[in-house]
């Protein structure tokens, strides 16, 4: 099987059958979502500078800044350091004439002065949301026809022989993968910084990892049933912050629940106990063991370690949603100093 794999992977040329254009497994595809990720990204700004952007303003969404804090040389590189304790905070007005008040007044203005303003994180969040419901619309189009969706013992019929890849699979796969590049790479240079920036960083990171090595192994039809799994609830998730940016917070409580049952339902129900149940006990009994196997169940058991922290925090809103009438603060992980700008 390991000679067959080898020797499917380095099959480039599209071929056609049964009238539908296929071909194999290429490694030189994965190269293809880094330009695609850059495309992605200038049609973010676009649709976020007129589109997303006139709409939160007829909507009333705020796009004004705090007041800057007065320029000060020290103390702006005091607050480049970020972390700083009581003593040095002490030190640093008395260097300087001034009062520790007045030094911590400072800092407060200059950081709200770096935090994006509502209307930013509404652009950003439109954009999330506008592709989630477009790829999950796409992805049930394409998969309704798949006898996998349906019998998950299906992705392994025929295999190795079957790694032919049809357009329409070969699109959904590229797309959502320069997607991913597109939110990893974006996470440095245009993101909201937010307070899981690290488990996003895992997050993404693992799930390019996990397209990569589904492609390269041939188990893409496993890697689809995970995209239109994991899609699905933040189509909700995203639609929710959309609200509650736009302050229609009864709409926005009300999606964030349908939410909350999605997510239960498909990242805690479906994803464990259907898509890798299967891949950990089921797909052994029907294809050879293989290298990439293992690399693969790895991954989708660290994809579900984070939705267990994510869930964590869901259920924390979920709990001041019950005691309060409404989602407070952002929705599963907050900018920074969300308290105060939210």
């Amino acid at each position: 099987m390991g000679t067959l794999w080898k020797e499917l992977v380095w099959v480039a040329s599209p071929t056609k059958y049964g009238g539908v254009h296929i071909q194999y497994v290429d490694y030189w595809n994965l190269l293809c979502p880094l330009p695609m990720a850059v495309g992605m990204l200038s049609l973010r700004y676009l649709l976020q500078r007129y589109c997303f952007a006139p709409l939160g303003e007829y909507l009333g969404i705020k796009a004004t800044r705090w007041e800057p804090a007065p320029p000060d040389p020290v103390l702006e590189d005091v607050y480049r350091r970020r972390s700083l304790s009581h003593s040095q905070i002490v030190g640093v007005a008395k260097r300087i004439g001034m009062t520790e008040r007045q030094v911590e007044k400072w800092l407060r203005r200059r950081r709200k002065q770096d935090r994006p303003t509502v209307l930013t994180k509404f652009c950003q969040t439109s954009w999330r949301c506008s592709y989630y419901c477009c790829m999950f619309v796409y992805g049930l189009v394409v998969l309704w026809k798949k006898p996998w969706l349906w019998d998950i013992k299906e992705c392994w019929r025929g295999f190795p022989e079957s790694l032919v890849i049809t357009g329409d699979i070969w699109w959904y796969y590229m797309i959502s993968m320069s997607f991913y590049w597109s939110l990893f790479i974006g996470q440095f240079v245009v993101d909201v910084k937010r307070k899981d920036f690290w488990q996003m960083f895992v997050h993404h990171l693992a799930t390019i990892l996990l397209m990569c090595f589904s492609w390269l192994a041939g188990v893409f039809r496993l890697g689809c049933l995970v995209l239109v799994v994991h899609d699905c609830a933040d189509v909700f998730l995203e639609a929710a912050k959309v609200a509650k940016y736009a302050d229609y917070h009864a709409t926005c409580t009300a999606i964030f629940c349908f939410f909350t049952v999605v997510w239960v339902v498909t990242r805690l129900g479906i994803f464990p106990f259907w898509i890798i149940k299967h891949t950990l006990t089921d797909a052994m009994k029907i294809v050879p063991d293989f290298p990439a196997y293992y690399t693969f169940n790895g991954l989708l058991l660290l994809l579900l370690a984070l939705h267990c922290f994510w869930t964590y925090l869901i259920l924390k809103v979920v709990a001041k949603v019950l005691g309060e009438g409404q989602v407070e603060g952002d929705v599963r992980s907050s900018s920074d100093d969300s308290s105060e700008d939210n």
